[in-house]
């Protein structure tokens, strides 16, 4: 290719306004730098070495000298949230939105930060009212979940439903949390007094809708356990006990992990209609596959009480050889201390067993809870929302000492 000679003219002067730039940008900055206070640099240096109250220190003192620094502003206003200074964070955002020159951007940012300045501080009402007001915007997405939070928190389930919907639509595909908020309608209307069976059954058909709307690879056992077994209440309350064993049997197949929270149900449905030996056996063939502490106190209790006691000790022993658990230990000898007469153990004199099973059971009550998996609070009762960090399905149908 031949050399063309007004490229040694093109050259340079590339290279000149390069230079040029930079040494403007240099200028302007160093010049900008002149105008602001030692207290801003002295903030950042605080502020990277994380030591939060001497960075809120310099800034305050910055934004006094210049209530233009609107960027600053907002730093304060989060590190005061962050601090759980909230009435202070509130000030700060509600200062930028009285300045009548706030560009719409910044408007629209100080009105989401104050929504949730409000929802730290529990006022909700307030929170919701300012979250509906960035719904279009560019904080539509964090503002339709804190919306969806508050309601959760209020256990306003309608509302929740509706701005499920609205979230939906912004991320083009289905929440599973929505079949949670039916099942917690059914509910409500199975507690009322007296219960409303017609509403239940729409609200629980809407769940079952919400759950054939998710895709395959998110998991539904807790979900496909919950409308079940809700399924199986409503069929109770209305007399049909054949109905409500049903739908309970289901459970081996549409949730296994979750037949020991049913299993004392199911196991009372076939001895009312006096086929208590054929529930046994369906329990007892789960356990081996599905061993769970829950399922092991049923499947106990009900040999030791209509079935004798050597076939229960050695359903025990067969099953504690297999999973050892002092949980089902203390669970086995509370059951032997309580028995009477002919039935008493022979494996100990009373007071030894006695001692011992309180031995155990001290080291036991921490074990005897479930607990979430994403937090890890703990609770004896069973929770499809962790009262904790308020996630849904985190609870595992296994007590703690199982999951360890």
């Amino acid at each position: 290719m031949d050399f063309e000679s007004w490229w040694l003219i093109v050259i340079p002067i590339v290279f000149g306004l390069g230079w040029f730039a930079s040494r403007y940008d240099l200028r302007q900055m160093l010049s900008e730098s002149r105008y602001l206070p030692d207290s801003y640099f002295k903030g950042l240096n605080f502020l990277l070495n994380e030591d939060h109250d001497k960075a809120i220190d310099a800034f305050v003192e910055v934004a006094k000298l210049d209530t233009e620094t609107t960027e600053l502003h907002f730093a304060l206003g989060s590190l005061f949230r962050r601090r759980g200074e909230i009435e202070r964070a509130i000030r700060v955002h509600q200062s930028l939105l009285n300045r009548a020159d706030l560009p719409a951007k910044d408007q629209e940012q100080a009105r989401f930060e104050l929504a949730q300045d409000y929802l730290k501080a529990g006022m909700f009402d307030r929170a919701e009212e300012a979250f509906q007001q960035t719904l279009q915007g560019t904080y539509a997405l964090a503002s339709t979940r804190a919306l969806i939070r508050i309601y959760e928190a209020a256990h306003d389930w309608p509302r929740a439903i509706e701005t499920v919907k609205h979230l939906q639509g912004l991320l083009s595909e289905p929440v599973p949390q929505v079949v949670h908020y039916y099942c917690e309608l059914v509910d409500l209307s199975l507690a009322a007094k007296p219960p409303k069976i017609e509403q239940a059954h729409s609200d629980l058909e809407q769940a079952e809708f919400a759950l054939a709307q998710l895709p395959e690879t998110v998991k539904q056992g807790a979900a496909n356990a919950r409308i079940t077994m809700l399924q199986a209440k409503i069929a109770t309350l209305e007399g049909d006990a054949l109905k409500a064993r049903h739908y309970l049997e289901t459970m081996f197949t549409v949730a296994p992990e979750y037949v020991g929270l049913i299993a004392q149900n199911l196991l009372d449905g076939y001895v009312q209609t006096g086929e208590g030996e054929k529930g046994l056996s369906l329990l007892r063939q789960h356990y081996r596959q599905y061993p769970s502490l829950d399922l092991f106190n049923v499947i106990f209790k009900y040999l030791r009480t209509q079935v004798g006691v050597d076939p229960a000790w050695e359903f025990a022993r067969e099953s504690l050889l297999v999973s050892p658990s002092l949980l089902g230990l203390d669970k086995l000898l509370e059951v032997e201390l309580k028995a009477e007469g002919d039935h008493k153990p022979q494996i100990l004199p009373e007071l030894e067993l006695d001692l011992l099973r309180k031995m155990i059971h001290k080291h036991t009550q921490r074990l005897d809870r479930y607990a979430c998996q994403h937090c890890g609070f703990q609770a004896r009762a069973f929770y499809w929302q962790c009262p904790g960090c308020n996630l849904w399905e985190t609870y595992a149908p296994k007590r703690l000492e199982e999951l360890s």
